[in-house]
Formats: structure tokens, C-alpha cells, sequence
């Protein structure tokens, strides 16, 4: 297949673009670069997929519809995947025009080229952010998602909001992807596991919000990528819009999560405990069992393995800085 991905630089398209490559599919890249984190950490991914002779990179803001819309003139895709948006539910708080920006009007440009140009598969990233507060745990999809508590889940909602609709105007077989913090190597600095890391080996405090009482759902990023080949694959006429859960399907205790790292890193945290964020919930649990059934994913990286894959990608990274 021909496969466009957005975001191909960023964390989850970067490993999507190149487990589909390493399948001798072909993947078209498109990515800004946006400096909200480290561009060398988005460029060195680039060059890993530029190694491989089937991916088309083009650097392009989806922002720009005349840029993007160059891209489906020279390609005829088979598949649509949107991975680039505006991250982070902190940095909602100091510059909302960016989420609005990327997460609605380029969002809004990717579908709306994908119907231009006939497209009939098309997949895009939410967000578990869309539940805000939820009292009834796993968290299953049909709860309820009318009262997000920051604006980058109201962002994400509004693209499964638009989505809905051209999926039933256009005849567009639509999947949404409500993501569980997903970690692993490569991962992006300004999450937990990161931060963490990084701090812990440079001596500094890492900051613990809620006072250490969050409850997540880590998903492994190569579950995550299992997960979305899957449906890529999966020849299916109905539902045309369906919307998933993709996540571990386990929670974990925050500071049991920082234990681990400790653990793996051989030192001791420096902590600094802080109360809840504003925006931030104080827990997230995942019903896979919707896409277990439609798709059969099976996610098998346990926390303690994934944590150990991170810490040793980010010591090898980091070598010659550290």
C-alpha cells in the first residue's frame, strides 16, 4: 500500500512509518518540525526512515493547505493516517492558539485533501484526554466525553466531531484512536518518563503532581503500533466511523512507575511533591476490548519491560551528553 503519514517525525508516526517500511509498504512522510521539543530528536528519527528507499519525505505544516494539497497532487494514497497535532495537555495552558492552529485547521486541510482526492481510508489520533473526569473505571467509549477539562482534548474532540461528519457525508471509512500515554524509545521529552529520566541523571528534582497519587494506563509504543497496522490491514466495510480505545488495558501507580525508573537507572529520585494541575486527571484506565474484538490486538509489553526498554534507548541516545 501507499500510506500517507503526518507527524512521520514525530514519536508515534516515526515508529509507524517505520514498521510499515520495514513491510515493503510504501510511506509518504509529512512533518514541520515544529519546535515545541527538540527538532534534533525529530530530525534523527527523519534520517532512520530516509535510509529506507521506500519513504517520500516532505516537509510541509499542515496549517498550509496549498502545501499539503501538493502532496496528494503527486501521490495516490491507499490509506490516510493524521499523527500530526499539536501535543501536550500542560502546554494547552500557555499557548492555545497552537492547538487551534494545528489540531483544528490542519486537521481540517488532511480530511478535507483526503476527500478532494478520494480517499477512502483514513485514520487519525485522539486522545483518552476526551474523557476528562470519568468516576467508572476501565473507561469503555461510549462514556461520556462532553465535558473535557482542557483545551487540547476539546481540540481532539472536535476532530472526531468532524471526522464524524465526513465520514457519513463522503463515504469515508474513518477510524479514530483514543491513545493511553504511550511511552517507549524515542519518546517525547516533555513526558513523564523522559522528564524523569533525564532529571534523575542530571541530580535534579523531578516535579510529582497530585502528590504522587496519578493512576495511569501506559501503553508501550510497539502495542500501539500493532495495534493501528491491525486496523490498516484489516478489510472491513462496517462501522464506516468507528472510534477506539488503544491502550494497555492495565493501570499502574504513578510512583511504582518512578520505582521502576529508579530501579533501571541504579539511582535514587530527588523528588519534589506538587498538587493535581490544572487540566490533568487523577486517573486513566483503558477497555481494549472493542478493538480486541474487531481486531484482535493483544497488547503484550509489560510496564517493568517497556520501562527498561526506554531507559536503556535514552542511555545509549544520550551518551555523549550525559
Amino acid at each position: 500500500m501507499k500510506i500517507l503519514i503526518t507527524g512521520s517525525a514525530g514519536f508515534i508516526g516515526f515508529h509507524l512509518s517505520r514498521e510499515l517500511l520495514k513491510q515493503k509498504h510504501h510511506v509518504v512522510g509529512i512533518d514541520n518540525f515544529d519546535k515545541y521539543y527538540d527538532v534534533n530528536l525529530k530530525k534523527n528519527r527523519n534520517k532512520i526512515l530516509l535510509k529506507f528507499k521506500n519513504y517520500s519525505f516532505y516537509k510541509v505544516d499542515i496549517q498550509k493547505k496549498r502545501d499539503v494539497k501538493k502532496v496528494f497532487i503527486n501521490h495516490q494514497f491507499d490509506f490516510v493516517v493524521n499523527l500530526a497535532a499539536q501535543a501536550g495537555v500542560r502546554y494547552s495552558l500557555k499557548n492555545p492558539q497552537s492547538y487551534i492552529n494545528s489540531n483544528i485547521l490542519g486537521f481540517f486541510n488532511i480530511i478535507d485533501c483526503a476527500k478532494d482526492y478520494k480517499i477512502k481510508n483514513f485514520l487519525f489520533a485522539s486522545t483518552s484526554s476526551v474523557y476528562g473526569v470519568q468516576k467508572k473505571f476501565p473507561i469503555k467509549e461510549e462514556s461520556n466525553t462532553d465535558n473535557p477539562i482542557q483545551l487540547y482534548a476539546a481540540t481532539k474532540k472536535s476532530n472526531e466531531l468532524i471526522a464524524h461528519a465526513y465520514s457519513k457525508i463522503y463515504k469515508m471509512k474513518v477510524v479514530g484512536l483514543r491513545f493511553f500515554t504511550v511511552y517507549g524509545p524515542w519518546g517525547r521529552p516533555d513526558m513523564a518518563l523522559f522528564s524523569f529520566t533525564k532529571n534523575i541523571l542530571q541530580n535534579k528534582k523531578i516535579n510529582i503532581f497530585n502528590r504522587g497519587n496519578h493512576v495511569r494506563d501506559f501503553t508501550y509504543i510497539d502495542d500501539i503500533i500493532g495495534g493501528i497496522i491491525k486496523i490498516i490491514k484489516k478489510k472491513y466495510q462496517k462501522p464506516k466511523y468507528l472510534i477506539v480505545n488503544i491502550g494497555n488495558g492495565k493501570k499502574i501507580n504513578l510512583m511504582s512507575y518512578i520505582k521502576l525508573i529508579e530501579f533501571y537507572l541504579k539511582r535514587k529520585a530527588k523528588k519534589n511533591f506538587m498538587p493535581l494541575q490544572i487540566g490533568d486527571v487523577q486517573k486513566t484506565h483503558c477497555d481494549n476490548s472493542r478493538l480486541k474484538k474487531m481486531f484482535k490486538y493483544n497488547p503484550k509489553t509489560s510496564v517493568d519491560k517497556g520501562v527498561y526498554n526506554f531507559v536503556k534507548w535514552f542511555l545509549e541516545y544520550y551518551k555523549k551528553k550525559i
